[in-house]
């Protein structure tokens, strides 16, 4: 078993402001040095047009493209270098894991991914200048693997397949997009449509209305279908799974036999977190261990984050904080089934 832990950031103000004093947190950090050394292990098979990126992010979330740009003078990198570790856009992501169950007011999400890609670092942002506040754990710093924003709209996306990918933004930039400029699931679902996808992905939305729609994406093709459950198979778009389903099929059976009408948010976290449920997944080696567990709730604006298997979530109220309230900023503990550690620890 390997200790980890997420630091907790909060920060309320301008987005180059942001991206300023984010740069400046991680410059000596392992988040940094973790981040850079995996470019020497595998090179990357892209390249970052200053322009062209630019191009993308002003007509999609300019703020963003002003948060890269206060990494970059707090860092003191090259704008493409910069696009390379955090701009997320024409990068390639990794195969991974990922279960979702929701009901009418809760959203359940299993983050299952290889521990070394992982931030460690859980982000309160209230901007000043444009965009909505949200809560949610970071990746590669400036993306989000699930979150929830100020009107209560609630992201979590899984992975699908990586074979014919387009120059697109990938999931974790397009997942803070939709908290950034989404106030509702049809709004999410428009962007959905409209933005360039990299790689294929499903992704999972629930607002105050109580209906949660899966957004199946690809580069070629998007579609929309009603259901409260997910792991990494297309129910649509069939064509674009791969051929090895086996552990989503596993996975997502288990979560739709135990799933009923009945079923509150604990029941379904305990499903989720539990080691012994059959949902959790050890599978760090092959980019598919169970690393957090979250959960959103988009009418109380609250949420709930574990990291591990077998914890009690600690809680969060966003609505308080959205009001001014800072929230005691301790470390989130918890332990992972692997020698592999996470980007915020000392290699």
């Amino acid at each position: 078993m390997t200790k980890v832990h997420t630091d907790i950031t909060q920060f309320r103000g301008s987005h180059y402001d942001y991206g300023y004093a984010q740069g400046i947190a991680i410059k000596n950090s392992p988040v940094l040095k973790n981040r850079q050394d995996s470019w020497r292990l595998r090179k990357p098979r892209f390249q970052s047009n200053e322009q062209e990126a630019k191009r993308v992010f002003m007509q999609f979330a300019p703020g963003i493209w002003d948060e890269m740009l206060g990494l970059r003078d707090a860092l003191e990198m090259p704008m493409n270098d910069v696009l390379r570790d955090f701009g997320h856009y024409r990068v390639n992501a990794k195969p991974s894991g990922c279960s979702i169950l929701t009901g009418a007011d809760f959203m359940i999400r299993n983050y299952d991914y290889q521990p070394q890609t992982y931030d460690g670092r859980y982000s309160f942002f209230q901007p000043t200048d444009q965009g909505n506040a949200i809560i949610g754990p970071t990746s590669r710093v400036t993306g989000r693997m699930d979150g929830m924003n100020e009107h209560g709209l609630s992201m979590g996306y899984n992975f699908m397949q990586r074979r014919k990918p387009g120059n697109g933004f990938v999931c974790h930039m397009i997942g803070r997009i939709i908290l950034e400029t989404c106030a509702t699931v049809d709004d999410a679902i428009q962007l959905l449509k409209e933005i360039p996808h990299r790689g294929s992905f499903s992704y999972v939305v629930l607002d105050r209305s109580e209906t949660t729609y899966v957004i199946e994406a690809s580069p070629r093709s998007v579609e929309v279908r009603q259901s409260n459950t997910c792991t990494n198979h297309f129910e649509l778009l069939q064509h674009e799974n791969r051929h090895h389903l086996d552990d989503s099929r596993r996975r997502l059976d288990i979560i739709q036999q135990e799933n009923k009408a009945s079923m509150n948010a604990n029941d379904a976290f305990r499903l989720l977190n539990d080691t012994d449920k059959g949902v959790f997944s050890d599978l760090y080696k092959s980019w598919a261990g169970t690393i957090h567990t979250t959960a959103y709730f988009p009418k109380e604006l609250k949420t709930w984050f574990a990291l591990g298997g077998n914890q009690e979530p600690v809680v969060f109220d966003f609505a308080s904080w959205l009001k001014g309230t800072d929230i005691a900023a301790e470390p989130i503990h918890g332990e992972l089934d692997t020698h592999l550690g996470i980007a915020n620890m000392q290699t």
